[in-house]
């Protein structure tokens, strides 16, 4: 015989196990666009072609696994009465694969355009992927903590929000950087979606920080 108490544990670990595999397959989008930002760096125009397929097929995975965990935590039922938490940790990491997404359609188009982007924005770009990269690293140490305990959790939550500050420091000097660097309409335009976007994932990720934070006084 299960009794009630056992069997939420029970739920709230394979809730724990369902949203750990969904922040994988995100991690992995992430870390795909990382390449196509070193690929759109080197004006690798073969390359970025088919990690933008990439992109694009490891986004439709983590769309698939959050309608997975969406089914899952309807299964589970109201043994987990915290299962709008788990949901709301999914929600926000898909978001993180629709950025993804978004920044490998533009740096592919403008690549495959032939758009001229100067050799100091670029890094600048490559510069900020990686402290967005980061943030999501403290993201995933955060949401280990999660077996250790909510005083743990709230330690790591501030590191991914420190990092975040840094994220926003990078994108503020690089957006003056693209507004002074004498590019055309279009690739400005294309430019500051890419940045903003890259700043957005930042935000979505302290966001999913805040969800683990939750969670830690559920499970």
């Amino acid at each position: 015989m299960v009794f009630p108490i056992e069997a939420e544990h029970r739920a709230k670990r394979r809730a724990l196990r369902l949203c750990q595999d969904h922040l994988r397959k995100v991690m992995n989008v992430y870390r795909k666009t990382a390449q196509v930002i070193e690929a759109f760096m080197l004006n690798d125009k073969p390359s970025l072609q088919q990690l933008y397929v990439e992109v694009q097929e490891l986004g439709d995975g983590v769309d698939d696994s959050k309608r997975a965990v969406a089914q899952e935590l309807v299964e589970i039922g109201t043994i987990l009465i915290s299962r709008e938490d788990f949901l709301r940790f999914t929600d926000v990491m898909s978001e993180i694969a629709d950025f993804c997404k978004g920044i490998a359609f533009r740096l592919t188009q403008m690549v495959e355009r032939g758009w001229d982007v100067p050799p100091e924005i670029k890094n600048g770009i490559v510069d900020l992927a990686g402290a967005v990269s980061d943030t999501s690293s403290m993201l995933r140490d955060t949401f280990m903590m999660l077996n250790y305990g909510s005083p743990k959790v709230l330690e790591k939550a501030r590191d991914v929000e420190v990092a975040e500050r840094t994220v926003d420091d990078k994108y503020r000097d690089l957006e003056i950087l693209i507004l002074e660097g004498n590019l055309d309409i279009n690739t400005l335009l294309l430019m500051r979606d890419v940045i903003q976007l890259l700043e957005e994932t930042a935000d979505k990720i302290e966001d999913a920080s805040d969800a683990v934070r939750i969670l830690a006084f559920a499970v």
